[in-house]
């Protein structure tokens, strides 16, 4: 499981917890999920939950992840965080929850409304409205919220990315770039991405040049999780969820909020992974090593990556995880961690996949003694997700292994750059 996935799994698990409904409660509990996946996202992204430079050896005379101090990359200085509008954390009050309320009581098509549940702009959670809606074929949960952003931030630009569909199931996403310059994610997806339940879950998020975020949000039952299924599709078409979030109707609360403070500009270290990924170094070390299963189909962002190979056996999904570790993560006091002549822990494991039955997963994890970590997963699927296509990974334990032993993955202090 990537770490991506273990953090996803750890908040399902939380909000399972609970018999959720489009109260409070549970929109905040989405809303601090949403927020540390996009954050999770944008520090992959960017690199900078690594804080590393991965480098290569003679072997590459380029390296795995390019030059660090190409030119341009180590200038770039965090410019100051701007203080919130008048010093403020949150809104003012002036759209209340009522009025919240009334907004999207007149953006939905004709139909009853049940449940309202709201917070206006002086709540330190931020506005957001949600209600049970039904057209006639099903009460449905709708739910919107609202907050500012740096809209040229990674994590306005991560909560606007469609999600790998190698490794997340969904029936339909899209980003549209809107003529003021807005982004715009449309997704039609679960509530549940192994499918043990049809509950589906419709989503806009928009981001404009201005900061502002509206995420707004559908399911085919009177609640995200809890309530059964009570129709085939959410009430609102995609283009209907696209008006919903894209109306002006919601630009008096947004503009009541405090600005966000801008991102800093990534660290110097990570400016390296912006253009060569993990999965770039996963592909060149395959074939260094003369691993030459095919590979159809590879992606992920700076510190992860993953590849599908397919060796006619059936397809198998191979991840890689690289990043500067912040503790020993427990290696030493576990039984089965064996040390590496140059003091390098190494962990394998072997047992089945945490989501779906059949599914067998192999891992290698590593931790040396500069802090980095390696990790590299292999499945017998394509898909965390889907059914095993093969009984087992199509690399061997060993290829695993020196897969995430191999010299190249480096963790190095970068020099500082000279000044003017």
């Amino acid at each position: 499981m990537s770490f991506e996935d273990e953090l996803a799994e750890a908040l399902r698990r939380t909000g399972e917890g609970f018999a959720a409904d489009p109260g409070a409660l549970a929109e905040a509990g989405r809303a601090r999920g949403r927020r540390l996946v996009a954050r999770r996202r944008a520090a992959v992204a960017g690199g900078s939950v690594a804080a590393l430079v991965l480098i290569a050896t003679a072997a590459y005379s380029g390296g795995l992840f390019g030059d660090l101090y190409a030119e341009g990359a180590v200038r770039v200085a965090a410019p100051a965080p701007a203080p919130p509008s008048n010093g403020r954390r949150t809104g003012t009050g002036a759209v209340t929850a009522d009025q919240m309320i009334a907004k999207m009581q007149a953006l939905l098509p004709g139909g009853r409304i049940t449940a309202p549940t709201a917070r206006g702009t002086e709540d330190e959670l931020g506005p957001r409205v949600g209600v049970v809606f039904d057209d006639g074929k099903g009460p449905a949960a709708v739910s919107l919220g609202l907050q500012r952003v740096d809209p040229f931030g990674s994590g306005a630009r991560a909560q606007t990315e469609c999600e790998d569909k190698n490794l997340h199931s969904y029936d339909d996403c899209r980003v549209e770039q809107l003529p003021d310059g807005s982004r715009l994610l449309l997704h039609q997806g679960y509530e549940y991405p192994d499918r043990r339940e049809d509950t589906k879950v419709w989503r806009a998020v928009l981001v404009t040049v201005k900061g502002f975020l509206v995420d707004a949000s559908e399911w085919n039952a009177a609640a995200d999780k809890g309530a059964p299924v009570s129709r085939t599709d959410p009430p609102l078409t995609i283009e209907q969820l696209k008006g919903l979030v894209t109306s002006d109707t919601w630009h008096a609360a947004l503009n009541d909020l405090p600005a966000a403070e801008p991102e800093p500009a990534p660290r110097p270290e990570s400016i390296a992974l912006r253009d060569r990924k993990a999965v770039d170094a996963l592909d060149q070390l395959m074939r260094r090593l003369g691993i030459t299963v095919p590979i159809v189909s590879r992606g992920g962002q700076g510190g992860y990556g993953y590849v599908v190979l397919d060796d006619g056996k059936g397809r198998s999904l191979v991840q890689i995880n690289v990043q500067s570790a912040a503790s020993p993560l427990g290696f030493a006091r576990n039984p089965a961690v064996t040390t590496e002549p140059d003091g390098t822990e190494v962990k394998e494991t072997a047992g089945p996949g945490e989501k779906n039955e059949g599914v067998t997963q192999w891992k290698v994890d590593t931790l040396r003694g500069d802090g980095l970590r390696v990790l590299i997963t292999a499945f017998n699927t394509a898909d965390q997700n889907g059914p095993a296509t093969r009984p087992a990974p199509a690399l061997t334990m060993k290829q695993l292994r020196q897969l995430a032993l191999a010299p190249e993955w480096k963790l190095t202090t970068p020099t500082p750059a000279p000044t003017d």
